[in-house]
């Protein structure tokens, strides 16, 4: 077994718990750790579907539009959503690379 296929599951049950955790995240405008994790489960959609693993991420969750905090993107949630979504695409890309 290598080590992506170890390492595969963690990052899908992550995916799954943020994803449960964040629901409802538009309606909290004034939690933006919220919205930060919810970007950050988006990224990491992103980033496993460059790898060719969207059959397994769609299997789990009904992923976000692409664009959907694109009305914030300006106001304080939008901006830590922003900045999860690219640090969920980076490190899962780093943990996929490395396994």
């Amino acid at each position: 077994m290598s080590l992506s296929e170890t390492v595969l599951p963690q990052i899908l049950t992550l995916l799954c718990d943020l994803y449960e955790d964040t629901d409802g995240f538009l309606e909290c405008t004034d939690n933006a750790q919220l919205w930060y994790n919810r970007g950050y489960a988006n990224g990491m959609i992103e980033a496993l579907g460059e790898l060719g693993l969207c059959r397994q991420v769609e299997s789990l969750v009904a992923p976000d539009s692409v664009d959907v905090a694109a009305d914030h993107v300006l106001l304080p949630w939008g901006r830590a959503y922003a900045h999860g979504r690219d640090m969920g695409r980076r490190e899962t890309n780093e943990v996929m690379e490395s396994s």
